[in-house]
């Protein structure tokens, strides 16, 4: 029996994590176990809790949140708290909208996949690229489709991830009919802004939020996740947490002499 945690960042009632729930509990031979946050964490990255105590709530067998946790929270917890064993696979997801190019440093979704392979266990990330109601209109059949043919693949070792890598798999906004297929591809290079809008409260007190959704990138003849989601790819994405910038090392040593 493979062993398979899943967690999220946009929260335990998300549609995204209870459409990868399903699909994985029809895989043979599988156990899910869910560890999701109590709210919503999206964009909180690899952060984990150290300034107050969390508490698991169980919500019914196998699922449970943790109160005002992190996605890598429910990670690291999970695996001290719940498992003698280590599971065979942890998965984030299915996120609603996709972490593409740098996202991928902001992203809760991938966070936890961070902490999973800190730990030592191979680790998934699924996201959902939306435009517009999309998500609403489209659902989740395709993406339900890219996680049964990923997951089968790295749980019967056809996908073999090394050590301290993990999947990013974002998932097109097109119907079943209308999608690609699967590319595999570096990031790209996202077009940044510090985008905010600013509103005032009935009291006239100012306030802002933050972000752009706008999915804008920097032109390249390479192909990266960034185009290819546009093109109606799945597009897969192996990271590595080993974030040392090599091809500096030689210049630095040559000029501090060291």
């Amino acid at each position: 029996m493979k062993e398979i945690l899943i967690t999220n960042d946009d929260g335990f009632e998300a549609r995204g994590l209870h459409e990868l729930a399903l699909e994985l509990k029809k895989l043979p031979d599988v156990n899910v176990t869910i560890v999701a946050p109590s709210a919503e964490k999206s964009a909180c990255a690899h952060s984990l809790t150290l300034t107050k105590p969390l508490r698991f709530i169980k919500l019914d067998d196998g699922f449970f949140k943790l109160d005002d946790a992190t996605p890598s929270d429910c990670v690291y917890l999970a695996l001290h708290a719940l498992y003698a064993k280590k599971p065979d696979l942890i998965i984030s997801g299915i996120n609603h909208g996709a972490n593409l190019g740098e996202d991928i440093t902001y992203s809760g979704t991938c966070g936890a996949a961070m902490e999973g392979v800190l730990q030592g266990v191979k680790s998934i990330a699924f996201s959902q690229f939306y435009q517009n109601d999309s998500i609403d209109v489209l659902g989740f059949d395709l993406a339900r489709e890219v996680v049964k043919f990923i997951v089968s693949k790295v749980l019967n070792d056809e996908i073999s991830l090394p050590p301290r890598q993990f999947l990013n798999v974002n998932i097109p906004a097109v119907s079943s009919k209308n999608f690609k297929g699967y590319a595999v591809v570096p990031v790209g290079n996202r077009t940044y802004a510090t985008s905010a809008s600013l509103n005032r409260n009935p009291r006239g007190v100012e306030y802002y939020w933050l972000g752009n959704a706008a999915l804008d990138y920097i032109d390249s003849t390479q192909k990266t996740d960034l185009s290819e989601i546009n093109a109606g790819f799945a597009t897969i994405t192996p990271i590595m947490l080993d974030m040392t910038a090599h091809d500096s090392l030689e210049h630095l040593r040559a000029n501090l002499n060291v």
